[in-house]
């Protein structure tokens, strides 16, 4: 009979993860490889010091906006998949199918294809085992084994992929203070005058600011996870959120403290001329691992809670049966990390570009961010009678900035690159023959969108 019990509740997300693991997942999601690549575009379409710290400050405020609108939805529906939950519920199954397929078949493998090769573009920089040869896959394979090792080891247990996130949020979190150490110790090096700095649009600095940022909703995709989630998710969002806003604004201000703005604006490795004034000749070595160890961070965290989507859309959608189920045994959604891992080793062999790839999913992904944040109103209107333990401050003037900042993100994408978004925005109406193939089943126990 116990052992009955114990296969049963195994097959079942168990609320294993406590406030400070939620926290780490938060911090490591959100805190990647875009601080170190982008904070000096950001730095152009900022203007001038004084603007580099009210951009980041801002981007801290409107992710901030949206992670309260989250923390109300996540704490009333406390279940696995996220933003698929809330958006079945608010428009119909309909709506949540194409998210899951989006997340499926582009986002999130597409998320962690990228990040993966940033990890591989620095790794190379540390130990290069082909350097000298001809053969064109060796940073394909490092950002593949990347990929491999992390989803095997969140394959194996959700504790096993909870430590694995806690050690390298530490880990980068500290090598970020140091790094902000160093520059503010460090001499100051001579700027070019201000005239000479490059300029970007303001709009395009802000969408760069909020990629940085983004991550934060993963919260939402564990909260059946989550110790306590009355309290726990909405602690998580905001401490995760302060903590990655404080230290951006900190590292920023170093960077500007070590090279001027002139000098941060038209840095080719911010961080490392940073530190090669300290450290000048194992600075770029110890740059590039912290490099590593916050990709690899970034792509673990994408991994665990990925994964989630895909079980959701698998409980409730014939077509991706397969996907929504919950290992007896080991505890994990083990055949969604698996599919998870696959397309991403295919699009890392396929794809190359960074920014590239930033574009092709921003329009996507701010479409599913505004549809969401919208429904905490259409849900309130359409089932009042929900507890919900946390209602977001401000509502619903806090709702609507958050909205009409993913509508401005959306305009800017698709003017600044028309033929990727409508890529993009084609693969996923493709979702739409699936659903129609897809008839929604009936709840099969293993959660439930009610009514």
């Amino acid at each position: 009979m116990t052992g009955n019990s114990n296969a049963t509740s195994a097959s079942r997300p168990a609320r294993e993860l406590s406030l400070f693991d939620s926290t780490s997942l938060v911090v490591g999601i959100i805190i990647g490889v875009g601080i170190y690549q982008m904070a000096p575009d950001i730095a152009k379409g900022a203007g001038s010091g004084w603007g580099v710290v009210a951009i980041w400050l801002l981007g801290g405020l409107i992710s901030l906006a949206g992670a309260l609108c989250y923390a109300e939805l996540a704490a009333a529906f406390p279940q696995e998949g996220g933003d698929y939950v809330y958006l079945s519920r608010a428009y119909g199954p309909w709506a949540g199918f194409l998210f899951g397929w989006a997340q499926l078949a582009v986002v999130r493998p597409g998320d962690i294809a990228v990040v993966a090769f940033a990890f591989a573009t620095y790794a190379q920089t540390i130990y290069d085992p082909l350097a000298g040869t001809d053969f064109p896959l060796a940073r394909q394979g490092y950002a593949i084994l990347v990929t491999v090792v992390l989803t095997l080891i969140n394959v194996l247990g959700v504790r096993e992929g909870k430590w694995t996130q806690n050690l390298l949020t530490s880990a980068k979190a500290l090598g970020l203070l140091l790094i902000a150490a160093t520059a503010i110790l460090a001499t100051r090096t001579p700027s070019t005058p201000a005239a000479s700095t490059p300029t970007l649009p303001f709009s395009l600095a802000l969408i760069f600011v909020l990629f940085t940022y983004g991550g934060w909703n993963e919260m939402a995709y564990v909260a059946a996870e989550v110790k306590n989630p009355r309290q726990n998710i909405l602690r998580a969002l905001v401490l995760g959120i302060g903590a990655v806003t404080a230290i951006y604004l900190l590292v920023n201000g170093a960077f500007l403290h070590a090279l001027g703005y002139a000098g941060l604006a038209g840095s080719k490795a911010v961080a490392a001329d940073t530190l090669a004034a300290a450290f000048p000749r194992a600075g770029s070595i110890l740059i590039s691992a912290l490099i590593c160890i916050s990709a690899m961070g970034a792509v673990n965290g994408l991994i665990f809670t990925g994964a989630r989507i895909s079980y959701a859309v698998g409980a409730d959608h014939r077509v991706f049966r397969p996907l929504g189920r919950w290992h007896p045994r080991l505890g994990t959604p083990a055949t969604a990390l698996w599919v998870q891992g696959g397309i991403a080793v295919l699009l890392i062999l396929l794809l190359g570009s960074f920014v590239e790839a930033v574009l092709y999913t921003a329009a996507t992904v701010y479409s599913f961010y505004l549809a969401s944040t919208l429904a905490v109103i259409v849900l309130r209107r359409k089932q009042p009678d929900v507890e919900r333990p946390y209602r977001v401050l401000g509502y619903p003037f806090v709702p609507l900035i958050f909205a009409s900042a993913c509508g401005f993100l959306i305009y800017s994408a698709v003017t600044y690159k028309p033929l990727v978004a409508g890529a993009s925005a084609a693969l996923l109406v493709l979702g739409l023959p699936l659903y129609l193939l897809s008839k929604r089943r009936p709840p099969s126990g293993v959660r439930s969108l009610g009514r």
